[in-house]
Parts: C-alpha cells; sequence; structure tokens
C-alpha cells in the first residue's frame, strides 16, 4: 500500500511538459519562442535590430532590442532586451506572407513585419521602423 501511495505521489508531483518551439522571420530580425501546455499557452518575441523608438515604450534606446509577452488571453507585456543580446538561430523560419495559427495565436509574417494576436485580440507588430503593442 505505501508503494502505491508513492508512486501516485511522484506521478502527481511531476511538472505538465509543454511543447516549446521557436521561429524568425527571414531576415532573422524578430525571433519568437512559443510554449504550448495544458494550462494555455504563451509567445515571446524579440525584435533586435530597430531605426526608431517605439512610441508606447519610449525608455528603451534604439540600440537595445524589444522582447514583447503574451499568454493565449490576456494583454501583452514589452520589456528592454539586454545590451548585446543578438539573435541566437530559430528551429523555423516564418516566410513572408505565411499566416500562423498556434496554441491560441495569429501570427502573419510581411515584409512590412511581424504581428501577432492572441484570442482576447490583443497583440503587436514588430518592424525595424514600427513597434506597437494593442
Amino acid at each position: 500500500m505505501p508503494f502505491r501511495f508513492l508512486c501516485a505521489l511522484i506521478l502527481f508531483a511531476t511538472p505538465a511538459t509543454a511543447d516549446v518551439w521557436t521561429f524568425a522571420t527571414p531576415s532573422g530580425n524578430i525571433e519568437c519562442v512559443v510554449g504550448e501546455g495544458f494550462q494555455g499557452s504563451d509567445l515571446e518575441c524579440t525584435i533586435f535590430g530597430r531605426s526608431a523608438l517605439m512610441p508606447q515604450f519610449p525608455a528603451c534606446p534604439v540600440n537595445r532590442g524589444i522582447t514583447v509577452t503574451m499568454l493565449n488571453r490576456g494583454g501583452v507585456s514589452v520589456d528592454c532586451t539586454a545590451p548585446g543580446r543578438r539573435a541566437t538561430g530559430a528551429q523555423h523560419v516564418a516566410e513572408y506572407g505565411v499566416e500562423g495559427n498556434f496554441g491560441g495565436f495569429t501570427c502573419f509574417s510581411a515584409t512590412t513585419g511581424l504581428q501577432c494576436r492572441n484570442e482576447s485580440g490583443h497583440g503587436f507588430h514588430l518592424s525595424r521602423r514600427n513597434q506597437s503593442v494593442f
């Protein structure tokens, strides 16, 4: 009996695993990480090179990247990336003109930038010239 209890305890105590994958725009200037699990999904995208300040986030200088994060429901958070952070290489390339639907997100990759939104209608647009959240 104690053995069965111990096995059940271990079985239920292990964390839920999530599927995680990465993609980038063809230029490699934007990389995203998607995590999809039992409790929901999250999306984090970083733009490394920018030529203009993000009007909604002026505290981050142009020489630093911006990371936007959102869950499949709810708002978007924005952070300035660490100095010198660069693209690391993604598993997949989101070719221009392609729309992807996954884990409660819809993203569209275009020559004008990457736009993603979640099930609540919140999202972001990232390009060298323009970065915005909605």
